[in-house]
Parts: structure tokens; C-alpha cells; sequence
């Protein structure tokens, strides 16, 4: 957005921009950060010959509303600013990085175009991807060598549940140039994928049986201040974490007496890599960004209580260790709902 048409919060320190009221921040898709992304998924539905065209309002995070053709967009999405803040308020931001966001709006068409053919009543849909009056899970147990789904969010999130399958399938689909012919050779999910281009072919001429439905909530009903957001956004992630992590990190970092004297505190290697092992748990299971900081400061802090240890020969290694510990444990929260070990 050109510095000539920034609204004026734009140029306020965080603490000033987080007393202020979503509503007020007077946000519309039209113009902002967003819009190149909402036209260039419009494109890619046309380039496939399909008339249905999902519509876009901000609201509180990225997703579908059950039964309607349209798709909600986080509010911080709109401006660069908000995505700064985003970043410093927790850690990440879903969706930041062009790709990235092309990704989830894919996933979220798959959402929307069912709900606009209501596909979730044909029997082959229910075949090949079950019931979307399926419970979803509170944690599921992804397989992540399962030939049955396709790959496409993080977390083999197309084994979360029915209605996830089909639009990760989808999003494989409308993917330019993802080759998912040549790519799913052999697998189970080429039949879905197989089903997904029929669908498309078969209600390409067809209007949409739902044009519109309820958009949920949008940003200018949100009245809360963009603090109390955040407050309430990380409240909702926060968890305890107490682990008896002491003698998975004393055989991680083993140190023996004679190298000991010329060794280095452990805690400082960590702290050191904090980001590093943060980024690669949180790429590789899902969890959210907040809780594996949260997971990697406990091993970190206890890692310091036990004054352990690293030599210069042994420090990659031990790091390596770690990182593989702590994604152990991030996968138990993924499929159990809470860290525990194995």
C-alpha cells in the first residue's frame, strides 16, 4: 500500500495500535494487502473453466463458515503493519508470505465450493472422503507415510477429518502447475483427485445452488480492542507445560568428566538457536507457534537447572537431538492434545 494512502494508525507504535478498536481501524479488502491474493485465486478458478467465484470479508483468522460459498480473511492480513504486529504478538503470521496465503485460499475454495454445489451429499464424496457430520477431533494421529491424502497444509491436515480431505484435495488440484497426475501416481489419493476434476468438469456450466450465505462475523462488528484480541487469542493457546524432562536431556547431553571442565553451558547453545528449532518444530508438526516456544523455553530452562553441557565437537549433534526431542513432543500434543511422552 503507497505511504500517501496509509490510514494514519499505520504509523503508531504497537503499544498506541493495540488500544485501538478493530472496528476502528476502518479496514476493507479493496486496495490492501490482500486484494492481489483474492484475484489471483478468482484467476485460477476461471483458467479452470468454473463459474463459481467465493466472496471475501475480514474477520478473526482464515476460514469457511459451514454451508456458505465465501471466505473469511484475518483482519491482519489487510495491512502490512497489522501483519508486523501479528508477528510480534504471536510469533507468526498464518498466511504472511504469498505462497503460503495462496495455499490456505485454495484450501479455503475447496471449503466454499462445496458448500455452493453441496457436494457433501453425493454418495461418491461420502465414499471417498466420509461423512461431514463426522465429529472432529480435538487432536487426530496423522500417518505421515499414508498414501490415502494428499499433501498440501502442514500437518497432513488432509487427515484431520472428511471435510479437511476434500479441500486439501482440491487445493492440490487448483494448484497451477502442482503436475497432481504425475505427483499421486500410485496413491489412494488419486482417486480422490481423479473425483475432484469430474466435479469440476461436471458443474462448470452450473450456477451455484448457494450464492450467499452468513458471513459470521466481519471486522467492523469486532468492537473489542486489537489488544484484547491478542489477550484473547493467546489465552486460547496458552498451556501448561510440566514434563519430567531431566533424563531425556541428561542422555542428550552427555559430557564426560574429563571434557567437562572445558565444556560450555548447554543453555547458552540453546538459547542461541531458540528461532531455529522453533521454526523447524513448528514447520514440521503444526503446533501452534506460541506453544512450542513455549515447549522449547521449558526444555531450555531445565537444560539450565541441570547445568548441562556441549563441547564445540558435539554441539551440532546435541542440537540436532533436541530438535528431534522436542518435535516428539509437539507431535504427542498434535495427536493426544497435550505434551506427553511416549
Amino acid at each position: 500500500m503507497a505511504e500517501s494512502t496509509d490510514p494514519t494508525w499505520a504509523h503508531l507504535n504497537d503499544k498506541d495500535l493495540l488500544a485501538l478498536r478493530l472496528c476502528d481501524l476502518k479496514l476493507h479488502i479493496p486496495g490492501s494487502a490482500l486484494e492481489p491474493h483474492t484475484r489471483q485465486l478468482l484467476a485460477e478458478l476461471r483458467e479452470r473453466g468454473l463459474q463459481f467465484r467465493p466472496y471475501f470479508w475480514l474477520s478473526d483468522d482464515w476460514y469457511t463458515p459451514d454451508g456458505v460459498p465465501g471466505i473469511a480473511l484475518p483482519f491482519y492480513m489487510a495491512h502490512p503493519r497489522l501483519m508486523r504486529l501479528e508477528a510480534s504478538q504471536m510469533l507468526e503470521v498464518e498466511g504472511g508470505e504469498p505462497e503460503w496465503c495462496m495455499r490456505i485460499l485454495r484450501h479455503e475454495a475447496g471449503h466454499a465450493i462445496e458448500n455452493a454445489y453441496r457436494l457433501r451429499r453425493l454418495k461418491r464424496r461420502i465414499k471417498l472422503f466420509g461423512r461431514s457430520s463426522q465429529k472432529y477431533p480435538e487432536s487426530y494421529e496423522p500417518r505421515p507415510y499414508s498414501k490415502s491424502f494428499v499433501q498440501h497444509l502442514e500437518a497432513w491436515y488432509a487427515q484431520s477429518h472428511p471435510d479437511e480431505d476434500f479441500a486439501e484435495t482440491f487445493a492440490v488440484w487448483l494448484t497451477p502447475r502442482s503436475q497432481w497426475r504425475k505427483r499421486y501416481k500410485g496413491w489412494g489419493a488419486l482417486a480422490k483427485l481423479r473425483y475432484v476434476d469430474r466435479m469440476a468438469r461436471r458443474f462448470r456450466d452450473t450456477e451455484p445452488l448457494r450464492k450467499r450465505g452468513q458471513t459470521d462475523v466481519t471486522v467492523e462488528e469486532m468492537e473489542t480492542t486489537v489488544e484484547q484480541f491478542y489477550e484473547q487469542a493467546l489465552a486460547a493457546q496458552t498451556q501448561s507445560i510440566d514434563l519430567p524432562l531431566g533424563s531425556d536431556l541428561v542422555d542428550i547431553f552427555k559430557v564426560s568428566k574429563r571434557k567437562k571442565q572445558g565444556a560450555r553451558p548447554a543453555v547458552e547453545l540453546l538459547r542461541e538457536n531458540r528461532k531455529t528449532l522453533v521454526d523447524k518444530v513448528t514447520y514440521w508438526t503444526g503446533v501452534q507457534r506460541p506453544l512450542v516456544k513455549k515447549l522449547v523455553e521449558s526444555i531450555e530452562s531445565r537444560v539450565g537447572e541441570l547445568d548441562l553441557r556441549t563441547t564445540v565437537k558435539e554441539q551440532a549433534e546435541n542440537l540436532a537431538e533436541v530438535s528431534v526431542y522436542a518435535t516428539a513432543l509437539a507431535m504427542n500434543y498434535l495427536t493426544r492434545g497435550k505434551f506427553v511422552q511416549s
